[in-house]
């Protein structure tokens, strides 16, 4: 039950890994009039925004937006693209792959699911010589799609998707490849066009600073192809009516008016800034909190240094200590929300976000939450990792690392 006492003084420190924080200049945009959705304002605000999105997802192709979760995109993309029946390569690298793999199966396809094993396959990305080597093996080509998660949002680690597309090339299979970059957009380096992707899956509550409510699927000539011959039901999720209508600034059905004002205002904010800057900083945020859990003396959840996340940080506590009671502790002291484990890392480590609308002072904050709530729970730590962050950011500026 919600309690409604609990209303502590100061701001609340949002730093899950999404919902992010939704900056003022887009609830301002967003708490406009809503307008009529098949009149002339909103056709022009519609072609706009899908003109501009296209950007971030650094397409020149159609970008096709629903007012869903990202859920809704997992499955906008495999219903569009297959039929019951088909087989497809999904790779294992933590719960929301668990989770995409689990909707193949409900939506009567027959998924394989590989990856490295147990808990460890859960700290790692995904292994594109292990792709390649089974697409080898399907020299009939009954392997109809690749799907793979892109930043892994329950563990930190942000997968190689140009070296999955060089494997798949390599094998030279047919197979559509999908990608899922719901926390990776806005906040990690994606190229839809360049890394060969065939549909890209988003949202809108990680790097793009909205309240949750939109979703994305970004699609090639060859995923839209696809889309014309297979026989998976579907309505509402169906591309061919809604590229139609957007052609003109419009959907086919009433769209989510004051979510898509805080979206162009979003772009606006991205594209205004640069997405290299907008990526450096996160590089650079998040090489500040990982320097202060080395400074604690933890485990990083994500064991390979060269797909560490710029979204969030996986903290994993010691053998005994349950990171939900940490978490609770850090939560009922210092209002500061943090992540929880998923799936096979549940209460073995919490999650830091540093994402979106966010700056150094709001992480040297965070930090210091964590800090007190470990010491407060009997985490022994090595040292402070709020001074080794603080000594990061002020010797790593973000004008000398571009």
């Amino acid at each position: 039950m919600l309690n409604l006492d609990f209303h502590p003084a100061g701001r609340h420190f949002l730093q899950i890994p999404g919902p992010s924080p939704v900056p003022d200049r887009i609830l301002r945009a967003m708490s406009l009039p809503t307008i009529d959705h098949r009149g002339p304002e909103f056709g022009a605000l519609g072609r706009e925004l899908l003109g501009k999105v296209k950007n971030v997802f650094r397409t020149e192709n159609p970008v096709i937006i629903y007012p869903a979760s990202g859920t809704g995109a997992w499955e906008a993309a495999l219903s569009n693209t297959l039929s019951p029946g088909d087989e497809v390569l999904m790779f294992e690298t933590g719960h929301f792959a668990t989770l995409w793999h689990r909707m193949a199966r409900r939506l009567q396809l027959e998924p394989e699911f590989i990856g490295l094993p147990g808990y460890e396959g859960w700290r790692h990305g995904v292994q594109a010589d292990m792709i390649e080597a089974r697409l080898r093996e399907d020299t009939g080509h009954k392997l109809k799609a690749v799907c793979v998660v892109h930043n892994e949002t329950s563990t930190g680690v942000t997968s190689d998707i140009a070296a999955v597309r060089r494997a798949m090339d390599a094998a030279g299979h047919p197979a559509l490849l999908l990608v899922d970059t719901i926390s990776g957009l806005a906040s990690a380096d994606y190229r839809h066009d360049e890394w060969g992707v065939d549909v890209t899956i988003s949202g809108s509550q990680k790097g793009l600073m909205l309240p949750p409510g939109i979703s994305f699927n970004a699609v090639s000539d060859k995923a839209i192809e696809a889309s014309r011959h297979n026989r998976m039901p579907k309505s509402f999720w169906a591309w061919d009516e809604i590229l139609e209508a957007n052609q003109n600034g419009y959907w086919p059905y009433t769209p989510s008016t004051n979510l898509l004002y805080g979206l162009n205002e979003s772009l606006d904010m991205l594209l205004e800034e640069g997405l290299e800057h907008v990526l450096a900083r996160h590089q650079r945020w998040a090489a500040g909190v990982r320097t202060a859990v080395q400074a604690w003396g933890l485990e990083i959840q994500c064991q390979d240094p060269a797909v560490y996340s710029p979204v969030l940080t996986g903290v994993v506590m010691p053998e005994g200590t349950d990171a939900d009671d940490v978490r609770r502790i850090i939560y009922e002291r210092f209002d500061l929300s943090l992540g929880t484990g998923l799936g096979k890392a549940k209460g073995k480590m919490f999650r830091i976000g540093h994402l979106g609308d966010c700056n150094d002072l709001t992480l040297i904050a965070t930090l210091g939450g964590c800090e007190a709530g470990l010491k407060l729970a009997g985490v022994p730590l090595k040292g402070s990792g709020v001074t080794a962050a603080l000594d990061y950011f002020a010797g790593h500026s973000l004008e000398a690392a571009r």
